[in-house]
């Protein structure tokens, strides 16, 4: 078994490879170093230099063929993860791909296939949320049956801004579905279960200066499945909460840093019978629900949170452990992409 640091190349200094991946592996010494990076920013590329003291290249092909680096960090733009990732992979790299996994499904049939040879490195997908404490909660507020059986979950990551970056042109992959539906739709994928949805969507351009949609409304369903409705949107002047889940014994609301649920025990309730005489007072039914109520506030870091991929992966790496995040199962989200664009025309 390897003890020694896991010598990391990270591909992409912008928003996810430097305030992301380069943050988080940091002070994580004892199981990763930072040997190499590469970024077309000259300025980039010497602020890395300065920081970590690695060698810093100015294109991707010189990092693959740095012999000294076993994993790269494919922090690019989002059009260029397939073919990047599947390259390191070629290489005889491990890889961590940013997401969104791929552009397209294609793309990201030819990474799982990329992976799946039987003397390929580790591909993992950075699906991060997977490690958010509010997401672990819910799961497992979800497992305990309190909420009974989950009949919606409803998330919602909204406010009223504008973007006029290349992330909200088309031609780049960009658009609201593509950056930040996959954080969502990888973790209510995880809560709705392994059924094929039926799929219910709108797609619409607000206020982002790109051709790329920044309103995206999606509805999951499916038989045996709770109904999944997800709202991601840039002209939300009033925006709710990003929890809000109802279950037929109880039901939950809440944010990343709070959760608050309520439930009752069936038992509990006072026995009724089904009654078609119309009411004496002419009133509705009214039941007294003997309520019990809990709540959660985060407490750990999320950074903290975060580094756990990188725990999961050094395991994975080092010590051969299953790999928590497989590219088999984010192929999923990329699938559900394709036809949310294919559905919602944009």
């Amino acid at each position: 078994m390897t003890t020694s640091p896991i010598r990391v190349g990270i591909a992409g200094l912008g928003r996810s490879g430097w305030g992301i991946h380069a943050h988080l592996l940091e002070p994580m010494t004892d199981m990763y170093q930072i040997v190499a990076v590469t970024d077309a920013d000259a300025s980039r590329r010497l602020e890395a230099v300065e920081r970590f003291d690695c060698l810093a290249y100015d294109n991707f092909h010189d990092l693959v063929n740095d012999k000294a680096v076993e994993l790269i960090v494919v922090s690019l733009p989002s059009f260029a993860h397939a073919d990047s990732a599947i390259a390191a992979l070629e290489a005889g790299k491990h890889v961590v791909c940013e997401k969104p996994m791929a552009a397209a499904l294609a793309d990201a049939d030819r990474m799982v296939a990329a992976a799946a040879k039987s003397d390929a490195p580790v591909l993992s997908i950075f699906q991060n949320r997977r490690y958010n404490p509010d997401f672990r909660k819910v799961q497992e507020i979800i497992a305990s049956g309190v909420l009974g059986r989950i009949v919606q979950i409803r998330m919602t990551e909204s406010r009223m801004s504008r973007r006029w970056d290349w992330q909200t042109l088309k031609e780049f992959g960009g658009g609201s579905l593509n950056n930040t539906g996959p954080h969502f739709l990888d973790m209510l994928l995880q809560l709705f279960g392994p059924a094929e949805p039926e799929i219910l969507v709108h797609l619409d351009r607000t206020l982002s200066l790109g051709d790329a949609e920044d309103h995206v409304k999606i509805v999951l369903k499916a038989e045996g499945a709770p109904t999944i409705d997800l709202e991601i949107s840039s002209c939300d002047a009033f925006p709710d909460e990003t929890w809000h889940i109802l279950g037929t014994q109880g039901g939950l609301h809440g944010s990343p840093r709070r959760l608050d649920w309520k439930f009752f025990d069936p038992a509990e309730l006072i026995p009724r019978e089904l009654d078609t005489q119309p009411t004496p007072d002419r009133s509705y039914n009214r039941d007294t629900i003997p309520w019990q109520e809990a709540s959660w506030d985060r407490t750990e870091d999320t950074d903290d949170a975060y580094r756990g991929f990188y725990r999961d992966l050094h395991a994975t790496i080092r010590n051969g452990a299953p790999l928590v995040i497989t590219p088999e199962s984010v192929r999923r989200v990329i699938w559900l992409q394709d036809e949310c664009h294919r559905l919602g025309g944009m």
